[in-house]
């Protein structure tokens, strides 16, 4: 096994410039949710030059899959990539390197497989695209993209080494509200304004902050507040993220942003509607999985961290793929003194100093699938997928 861990490290040292090359492109030219198209095209044209099967276009416009390997010899292994960007913002998220962590390991696994004749398993490759905010794991998920697939595994940049990160249920909420339009000089008494229950109800939500937990989240912007000055505005609108350690804490933080724009409804005597969008469920990290992660990244020098303030309040559509597959999505730090401003952050992320961190992950999660993959894993296998379903049965997948 450490013959086939070195042959896995050793190709992904030897991919290390085309490897960045393949970051700077996506970093250099970012896309949103769903028009990842040159991100999709750069990473399929890398994948099948190094001998994967790739299926381009898979469900999705911008989802793929490449895999190598064989079902009959063993597990499938998944390696997640992701590579949308923040709108105006660009890869404040660091997707990109993602998507080279995802690929690296990915070579990894495939050169071990190779060395070993292909009698270990299978590797998948999996591109995901929209995960800010399009939900586009959960679309796979319900095309049944992950059936067959024992584990699945992805990195994430960011400030801390966190292998545990808490992921935390979300939901998102656009907050309607109607009105009756006026001149606002000639006849302001004559029309009802929705800008003002917009107004009034972010206000609501922002003092409602105070009574929340401190592991919810609650935070939005207007997308619509009128037409012009001088007409009392007929529509307003809000869209609001909202976070919570588990579905039962977001049904109550969905609530009470209810009771907030009900009641600035009511007071500017406009009609209010809260629709509710896309929804993603915490994060289930298999702690078995994780546990063989941990081993593999403190041997390649990490120094993992999980307490606060380490411990990372996020939430992604990964959490849907942690109900379907066992999963895992360690967080890791991409330079020294890692910066908290998205602005700063995106500089480091398409940074050269950005580049032996990621590489080391990718090596962590090869080394992890291939330990997975060896006849003397698959006890260990066995008892991550036991704790899976075990986990799984005591949970509901939100509506």
């Amino acid at each position: 096994m450490a013959d086939f861990m070195k042959v896995a490290k050793a190709k992904i040292d030897a991919s290390a410039s085309n490897l960045n090359a393949l970051s700077q492109e996506i970093w250099s030219h970012p896309e949103l949710n769903f028009n990842e198209h040159h991100a999709h095209e750069v990473l399929t044209d890398f994948l099948e030059k190094e001998g994967f099967n790739v299926e381009r276009h898979f469900v999705l416009e911008t989802a793929f899959r490449a895999t190598f390997g064989s079902d009959n010899a063993g597990p499938n292994i998944c390696v997640i990539c992701e590579y949308d960007a923040l709108p105006d913002i660009g890869h404040a998220c660091g997707h990109n390197l993602i998507a080279e962590c995802g690929v690296a390991a990915g070579l990894g696994i495939k050169a071990a497989l190779e060395a070993s004749g292909n009698k270990y398993g299978k590797v998948t490759v999996l591109g995901t695209p929209a995960e800010e905010g399009g939900g586009g794991k959960r679309l796979l998920i319900k095309a049944n993209a992950f059936t067959g697939i024992a584990v699945a595994m992805m990195a994430h940049p960011y400030r801390y080494n966190v292998p545990r990160p808490i992921a935390l249920s979300m939901t998102t909420v656009i907050i309607k509200f109607q009105g009756k339009a006026s001149h606002a000089s000639a006849a302001p008494w004559d029309g009802n304004n929705a800008l003002d229950a917009a107004v009034m109800c972010y206000q609501a939500i922002s003092n409602m902050r105070q009574q929340i937990k401190p592991t919810c989240r609650v935070h939005g912007i207007f997308t619509n507040g009128g037409a012009a000055p001088n007409i009392i505005p007929e529509e307003a609108e809000l869209t609001y993220y909202l976070r919570a350690i588990d579905e039962g804490e977001l049904s109550v933080l969905k609530r009470k942003v209810r009771a907030c724009a009900e009641g600035a409804a009511k007071a500017a005597e406009c009609q209010g509607t809260v629709e509710d969008g896309t929804t993603h469920s915490r994060l289930l990290t298999n702690d078995i999985l994780a546990t063989l992660y941990e081993k593999h990244a403190v041997e390649l020098g990490l120094e993992p961290k999980n307490g606060q303030p380490n411990r990372a309040l996020v939430a992604t559509d990964f959490g849907d793929t942690s109900r379907v597959v066992p999963s895992i999505s360690p967080m890791y730090s991409i330079a020294a003194n890692c910066p908290q401003t998205l602005d700063e952050f995106k500089v480091i992320a398409g940074s050269p100093e950005a580049q032996g961190p990621t590489l080391i992950q990718a090596k962590a999660l090869a080394m992890t699938a291939i330990e997975l993959m060896q006849p003397s894993g698959q006890d260990t296998l066995k008892k991550i997928q036991k704790e899976f379903k075990d986990t799984v049965s005591k949970l509901q997948m939100p509506e």
